[in-house]
Order: structure tokens, then C-alpha cells, then sequence
């Protein structure tokens, strides 16, 4: 047990932020934290061929999917409703024959921390806006770089379905931080 007071006092704060940065929820990140920590205690398979650190990030990284893919499952049908009512309607991106209305801005990596903040706020709020099916699979391709076949493997979802998805995510966002953050 002693172990895993040090643990936590050592890797709490990290394995908090991992989670929170992946989940974008307070709760549901003190959540897979607590569950890391129990299934440490109950699992306690650490046998020191890695760090501390990286042995509980790897059960964290399995309780955030397991988090993910019942919050798919248990979707409520609100958000399905607005998957097919959203404001990511193609119709705002192409023409008729398939070409750009309007290319999209090319987004330069910013050089200061304010610039990087801002983003990261207006990014945070854009994907807030997705519906929740849409910016799980986001943030499991583009954020956690999880590749698709897991993807579709943990989300119980077809390869085309996954595509579809992140399509409509990373349209949406593009909008978004069109208005929020290129020109606001």
C-alpha cells in the first residue's frame, strides 16, 4: 500500500493531466485516475523493467479507452440527433463539382506561449462544440495518435464509419477555428 501512496504523490499530477488533456473532463479524469490507482493495487504486476510512470500511464491509456468507448456505446440520443443536424454540412466546404468554396487558411504553428495558449483555448472550445462521438474520435487519431484499426477495434466501428468521423471532426474544427481563432 505504501507504494501506491508514493505513486500517487510522485505520478498523480501527470496522470491527471494526461487524462484530463485526453478526456476534457474534471470528473471523468479524477475518474481514470482513481481507476489507474485500484487497478494498480489490485493487478500490482509492476515488476520495474519500465518506470512507475510509464507502467501507469500504459493502464491509464487502457482505462481512457475503456471511458471512451462506453461513453460511445451509452451515447445519448441528443448528440445523435445533432451528428445529422451539425453545422459541418459539406455543402459549407465544396461546390457542386467537388472543389473548395474556400481554401482552407494554412495554420502556422505559433512561435510564443500566448499565441500557443490561445490556441489551445480556442481548440479546447471548438471541441467542446463536436458532438461527443465526433471529438472522442478526434482526439483518440489526432491527439492521441491512435491508429485507425484500434481506433475502430475499441470504438466497435467500421473503417469507413471511422473516416467519416474524423472527416466531419476535423471539418467542424477547421470551421470553428476559422471564426474562433484565425479571425477572432
Amino acid at each position: 500500500m505504501n507504494n501506491i501512496n508514493n505513486w500517487l504523490n510522485e505520478h498523480g499530477d501527470y496522470l491527471y493531466r494526461f487524462a484530463l488533456a485526453r478526456l476534457r473532463d474534471t470528473h471523468q479524469a479524477e475518474d481514470a485516475v482513481q481507476e489507474t490507482m485500484l487497478a494498480a493495487i489490485k493487478n500490482n504486476s509492476f515488476d520495474g523493467e519500465s518506470s512507475a510512470r510509464t507502467w501507469l500511464t500504459g493502464i491509464l491509456k487502457h482505462k481512457i479507452i475503456d471511458l471512451q468507448r462506453k461513453q460511445i456505446r451509452e451515447q445519448p440520443i441528443s448528440d445523435l440527433i445533432d451528428l445529422d443536424a451539425s453545422d459541418t454540412s459539406m455543402d459549407d466546404f465544396f461546390d457542386s463539382t467537388g472543389h473548395w468554396l474556400d481554401k482552407p487558411q494554412t495554420l502556422e504553428i505559433p512561435d510564443n506561449a500566448l499565441e500557443q495558449k490561445q490556441f489551445l483555448k480556442a481548440l479546447s472550445t471548438c471541441m467542446d462544440k463536436l458532438p461527443a462521438k465526433l471529438a472522442t474520435i478526434f482526439s483518440m487519431r489526432d491527439i492521441q495518435e491512435i491508429d485507425n484499426e484500434n481506433i475502430c477495434k475499441e470504438l466497435d466501428i467500421t473503417t469507413t464509419n471511422a473516416w467519416v468521423m474524423l472527416y466531419r471532426a476535423r471539418m467542424g474544427l477547421r470551421k470553428c477555428l476559422e471564426i474562433n481563432w484565425i479571425t477572432g
